[in-house]
């Protein structure tokens, strides 16, 4: 756990095992509500090869589950060859970032200046 901008934060180890399904999701918000977290930060290289493409519906059942329920989700890392290789994922990142309430962030710098 920690504090990110004031935000009580879950921050998902890097290593383990792969994520993205809504199982995951329920899984990682039991843990995040059980620790009083409003923020998940889930690195990029935890999630499951399909999250980014966007036709396995993976990355927008995982995401709403988390907004249903009132949780941010940072995804933290590089997803700049992903979105290179689908308009349709560049799209989703940016529309993501742009409402504000879930965040793709290259790195921590970027997630500390975006989260509030």
């Amino acid at each position: 756990m920690s504090q990110i901008n004031g935000l009580r934060a879950l921050e998902l180890d890097a290593t383990g095992p792969r994520l993205g399904s809504e199982r995951d999701a329920t899984d990682i918000l039991s843990e995040a509500f059980s620790n009083d977290a409003s923020v998940i930060v889930l690195p990029v290289g935890r999630l499951d090869p399909d999250f980014l493409r966007l036709r396995s519906g993976l990355a927008g059942a995982f995401i709403q589950k988390l907004k249903n329920y009132h949780c941010r989700l940072v995804i933290l890392g590089d997803v700049n060859a992903a979105v290179a290789a689908s308009t349709a994922l560049g799209d989703f990142v940016y529309e993501t970032n742009k409402a504000g309430h879930h965040l793709f962030a290259a790195d921590r710098a970027a997630m500390l200046a975006a989260l509030s």
